[in-house]
């Protein structure tokens, strides 16, 4: 057997290996005890934890965040990060409110032509992918460390949320029922964001775990020279997953702005933090090759409980991106750990 043939049969195995389910369902093992044990503390604490609506709340901020971070799962398999995704959600959030019947702003590129509101939101979602595979692009086709490219993305980005909305607010006087419906709406009693952040980690599952492009994701990270000789599209599955990385952005700032009734220039800040949080928490390995979308939804819901407990104790924002930070540090610390102890 050619060292091709070798090369090729390994990738294809690898997602689906004994080893790396053990690793994956042991992963999210450790973060569902840690979420348990987090629910059972917190609700000895503060007595409003356990009530239905404070549930509900935590579900539609994790459902904004968790979207990015299911995208941001497969970016981090192949050995990427994008950094941008906040910037991006607040573009997105800007781009298709302004284009919806009902909203006004004083910036100059907030006119009166207005789209239907299913049209709107194509364009906000058009928006975020282009981002993304500018992204993809960038790093496959320049070699520039992912890093670097998405800080460059999202500072440009950030700036093009500034210049459209000229620093102002973009608001609705009154919003229309049906762009309402994406943020503050409901389904069958579930929120609206959370019925499609499942959705979304849902299919995101079924593509990783089951499907061809899964494997491809799983090869590349966890030998990218190897996955090139044995033939598979290293190029074009990087962008692609950049690019999904900037739809789910997208929709996660047209989640967000209908949520918020406004667009403004500070929304999806911070974002790419609690993203990245929730996914490297999940079991995610930084350096790719190991990771899981469903680790990811655990990770974020982490994340959001940790953050609902310092608003529930009156913590203030300053505090919370300490504390969200040091939760950070030390799951990169324990993937360093983890890594390490593997490689021995």
């Amino acid at each position: 057997m050619s060292i091709t043939e070798r090369t090729e049969r390994s990738t294809d195995q690898a997602p689906k290996g004994a080893r790396e389910r053990i690793h994956i369902r042991a992963e999210n093992v450790a973060s569902s005890v840690v979420l348990l044990g987090l629910v059972i503390a917190l609700s000895v604490v503060s007595p409003a934890f356990l009530s239905i609506s404070n549930f509900l709340d935590i579900a539609r901020v994790v459902a904004i965040t968790g979207v990015i971070a299911a995208g941001m799962t497969l970016v981090i398999i192949t050995g990427g990060i994008d950094l941008s995704v906040g910037s991006t959600v607040g573009l997105t959030g800007a781009v298709t409110s302004a284009l919806v019947a009902g909203s006004a702003s004083n910036s100059a590129f907030v006119t009166d032509f207005k789209l239907p509101m299913p049209l709107a939101v194509l364009v906000g979602l058009a928006v975020g992918s282009a981002v993304g595979f500018v992204n993809g692009y960038i790093i496959t086709k320049t070699r520039i460390e992912p890093f670097m490219a998405t800080l460059g993305t999202m500072i440009f980005v950030r700036g093009l949320v500034y210049l459209f909305t000229g620093g102002y607010p973009i608001l609705f006087h009154p919003m229309p029922d049906d762009f309402a419906f994406i943020g503050q709406g409901a389904i069958l009693g579930i929120p609206t964001p959370v019925v499609l952040f499942a959705i979304v980690v849902a299919a995101l599952w079924w593509a990783s775990r089951r499907m061809a492009v899964g494997r491809v994701i799983y090869a590349i990270g966890g030998n990218p020279e190897a996955a090139w000789l044995s033939g598979l599209k290293v190029v074009r599955t990087k962008i692609f997953v950049y690019t999904l990385l900037g739809f789910l952005a997208g929709l996660s700032g047209i989640i967000l702005a209908s949520r918020l009734g406004s667009a403004d220039t500070i929304n999806g800040q911070g974002y790419e933090l609690i993203a990245i949080s929730g996914v490297v928490i999940g079991g995610t390995s930084l350096v790719g090759g190991r990771g899981s979308v469903i680790g990811s939804l655990i990770g974020v819901f982490i994340v959001g409980i940790i953050q609902n407990a310092l608003n529930l104790l009156g913590a203030s924002t300053e505090i919370q991106y300490v504390v969200t930070g040091l939760v950070l540090l030390l799951a990169i610390s324990i993937d360093g750990i983890v890594r390490r102890r593997r490689r021995t």
